[in-house]
């Protein structure tokens, strides 16, 4: 091998074109399992490729992320958002190095590139009782009002997630010792665990079902602006827009479908709750977490 040939070598190693950082973010998302992960990592890379593109670069390398990371600083995004941002840029050369696109010590400097420190408390909207209870108070009896109801009651009163929302089947719901439950839910990761459904939350999911005729398949379904349902299911948008539109007749401000889990935890906590009941009800398998929570912390 030449000199020459060994230096362009070199350099094919640390620049990466555009059909290459395409080649490695599609690598990326085929590796992750959460439709969330794919999502979120899909929009951190993109971002940062066309940023990366916009003007020509020596090579992809630490100074370079360090570079965007001080962009996204002065952007002022929240810290976990912006070390988001780094992980899907670290995974992204990772893959990359995997198919021979950048050297491993190029890799190894992007890797010390540190993500931002997290000062006060976390970000999120934690909503009381009362106003959980006016947030419900928002929705009627249309089926639409009914169906947003039932989603509300389950975020707030079980600590789901869109994605367990969206996912949740009439056979999810099963009686286990005299109580209702949502029975071998898989969660973020995997993860595998069974939720108690206080009675209130299970009086709003059988409104909307009865309502709406569902006796088998998705529990959540589109509906049409006429009123009628279409389709076997609802998208994370759906659940998105409910949320939104049912905050702002209620006047909270900046409230997220998961600022709602973020509520069940703190109800919990509030009502007397251990921390590791907790985390069993949001996060492992077979929880118990008493089903009249909701009850205690209102008293």
């Amino acid at each position: 091998m030449t000199k020459r040939t060994s230096r362009r070598k070199r350099c094919r190693v640390q620049t990466l074109t555009l059909p290459e950082l395409d080649q490695s973010k599609t690598a990326v998302l085929n590796s992750l399992g959460s439709l969330q992960s794919r999502r979120s990592y899909r929009y951190a890379m993109e971002e940062f490729i066309q940023w990366y593109c916009s003007e020509p670069r020596l090579a992809l390398n630490r100074s370079v992320v360090l570079r965007y990371r001080l962009q996204l600083e002065g952007a002022q995004l929240a810290p976990a958002t912006i070390n988001v941002r780094l992980a899907a840029i670290r995974r992204l050369a990772y893959e990359a190095a995997d198919s021979g696109l950048l050297s491993p010590d190029l890799v190894a400097g992007i890797r010390r590139v540190k993500g931002v420190k997290r000062l006060g408390h976390r970000t999120g909207n934690w909503l009381s009782v009362q106003q959980g209870q006016l947030l419900l108070d928002t929705t009627d009896g249309t089926l639409r009002g009914r169906r947003d109801a039932a989603m509300l009651a389950l975020l707030l009163g079980c600590g789901l997630r869109r994605s367990e929302l969206v996912a949740l089947d009439i056979r999810h719901f099963q009686q286990r010792e005299e109580h209702w439950a949502i029975v071998d839910l898989i969660g973020k990761g995997g993860h595998v665990r069974t939720v108690p459904v206080p009675e209130w939350v299970k009086r709003a999911i059988d409104g909307w079902a009865s309502a709406a005729g569902i006796c088998e398949g998705k529990l959540f379904r589109s509906i049409r602006k006429n009123g009628t349902l279409w389709g076997s299911g609802v998208t994370q948008n759906v659940v998105w827009y409910a949320v939104k539109g049912c905050a702002k007749r209620a006047g909270i401000d900046r409230l997220a479908p998961h600022d709602l889990r973020r509520s069940c935890a703190r109800m919990c906590h509030v009502a007397g709750g251990e921390l590791e009941q907790i985390q069993f009800l949001l996060v492992t398998h077979q929880c118990r977490l008493r089903s009249d929570i909701w009850a205690a912390s209102s008293g």
